[in-house]
């Protein structure tokens, strides 16, 4: 499959609250609508399959399962991290850990990932791993603006912008026998 640019205008809705309320949680606006490139993992699987084959100028109303969204709620997923690991010179970060805040965190493989902070006590801090919108079918409603083949050159730059560098890895100047005189490294392995 060839990689696509597809711009969509939309706005999300999903069931929040104890009620389960179906309310719109996100809208993009005309003049920043959403731009991405498939088969880049820049959006969720199934919202890609749906959007792929659509012309500018089509509407749709997609919706996805929580499977095809972000997964059921996994209530193991709450978990409490030592208040220490929040500590900035001795004390407790307020300024970015309060209930709500979303916090950058690493396990012992240093792998990084998102968590949101529910509570914070006196040793500890509850942190809920799972997506905001993990449990909850997403109905995106909207239009599409663009659906055309992606350029080598926008291509390149999803890959550069996400430190990939494309092509060879880095080495510059065609010294590693790749195609690195063409323009598709960052430059720097020798």
């Amino acid at each position: 499959m060839e990689n696509r640019y597809i711009t969509v205008q939309y706005k999300l809705y999903a069931p929040m609250g104890e009620d389960k309320k179906v309310e719109m949680i996100e809208e993009t606006r005309p003049d920043v609508p959403f731009q991405f490139i498939s088969g880049m993992n820049m959006v969720l699987d199934a919202l890609e399959q749906h959007l792929y084959p659509l012309p500018a100028g089509e509407t749709f109303k997609i919706t996805l399962t929580e499977e095809e969204a972000y997964g059921p709620y996994i209530p193991e997923g709450v978990q409490e991290v030592p208040v220490e690991a929040f500590f900035i010179n001795g004390k407790l970060d307020k300024e970015t850990v309060y209930e709500g805040a979303v916090v950058p965190l690493m396990n012992s493989e240093g792998e990084r990932f998102n968590g949101t902070v529910v509570e914070i006590k006196e040793k500890a801090v509850i942190v809920d791993l799972n997506h905001p919108l993990a449990g909850k079918a997403l109905t995106f409603e909207g239009s599409v603006v663009e659906n055309r083949t992606a350029t080598n050159k926008e291509i390149e730059e999803y890959l550069n912008s996400q430190g990939g560098c494309g092509g060879c890895g880095g080495c510059g100047g065609g010294k590693c026998g790749s195609n690195c005189g063409e323009g598709s490294c960052c430059g720097g392995c020798d």
